[in-house]
């Protein structure tokens, strides 16, 4: 197994895309800058949805307008969100040349989510993904409520592995797998890891999971001994999910980083310039970390 972990770092969307307060486009793009500097290599930036459904993603074209300019010779790849054909053709327009697609394995929270079944959503991103194909993008699949949904309870494994086939058989280059309700347990994630291994190789699937519960780094460590090498996190520990009442941030990417270290594995994250920017937008957005590394390291400076 490899020793290097991909650290998909999704606070600018995921992270911001919960918070009430309007962010400045150009304290988003500071962020972004300061992930960038800190060696992470895939930041995810924005979300081109309309703006009365997730109001922090309305800037999303002067934003990754600014990014594209001011950082698009930095060897970072900078991924954005499209839900649909209007989002598609925005992005293009800009020059995206990296999308991410959504689904899920709930009916229910796909419908409060994107108003659509978990098949409809497929039939939206088919056309999608061929499209992205031909215009030599790239893209990724995420899959909510891979382990479980507030409105269906726990998601039969049978249901997780047609969604993630279904994903990949559209040419993605990667699923990421996502707990995004924060109810996944070690032992749930190390079944569904051996089938979905199995299946189609570690090097196709990404871990995305959500720290409502605590559970996520013990889950991060189970997916590692299972062969998996991508994780999702946000710096600080930020986010949420606007469909699910109650869940609390991605896991922090100074979480994911420090068990990195801890198991001998390298990120190429440096971590003090990965604080700088949690601190930064922490301080924009008026919160303190949930991640008790981040909070010992500034109390302590010390690893």
């Amino acid at each position: 197994m490899s020793d290097h972990v991909r650290i998909v770092e999704v606070g600018p969307r995921d992270g911001l895309q919960n918070e009430k307060a309007i962010l400045a486009t150009e304290d988003k793009f500071e962020f972004i800058r300061r992930l960038a500097e800190a060696g992470l290599k895939t930041v995810e930036i924005t979300s081109f949805v309309k703006a009365p459904a997730i109001p922090q993603m309305a800037d999303a074209t002067e934003l990754y307008t600014m990014v594209r300019e001011r950082l698009g010779a930095s060897g970072v790849g900078f991924p954005c969100l499209v839900p649909n054909q209007h989002g598609y053709d925005d992005a293009m327009a800009l020059g995206v040349r990296e999308i991410a697609l959504f689904t899920a394995t709930s009916d229910t929270f796909a419908r409060k989510n994107v108003n659509a079944s978990v098949e409809e959503t497929f039939a939206r991103m088919r056309p999608l993904a061929e499209q992205a194909r031909r215009d030599g993008v790239k893209v990724r699949a995420y899959v909510s409520t891979a382990f479980g949904c507030p409105y269906e309870g726990e998601i039969p494994l049978a249901r997780l592995e047609k969604v993630v086939a279904d994903c990949l058989a559209m040419g993605v280059y990667e699923v990421s797998v996502g707990d995004t309700t924060g109810v996944a347990r070690p032992k749930q994630v190390q079944q569904a890891l051996r089938a979905l291994v199995a299946s189609h190789g570690a090097s196709k699937l990404a871990m995305h999971f959500h720290d409502t519960r605590g559970m996520a780094i013990a889950n991060i460590l189970t997916s590692l001994e299972s062969g998996i090498r991508t994780f999702d996190s946000s710096a600080g520990g930020l986010g949420g999910c606007p469909y699910a009442m109650g869940a609390t941030g991605n896991v922090a990417t100074e979480d994911v980083w420090y068990l990195c270290h801890a198991q001998g594995l390298a990120t190429g994250v440096d971590l003090a310039k990965l604080v700088e920017a949690s601190s930064f937008i922490l301080a924009k957005v008026g919160k303190e970390t949930p991640s008790k590394f981040l909070r010992a390291y500034l109390n302590t400076g010390k690893i």
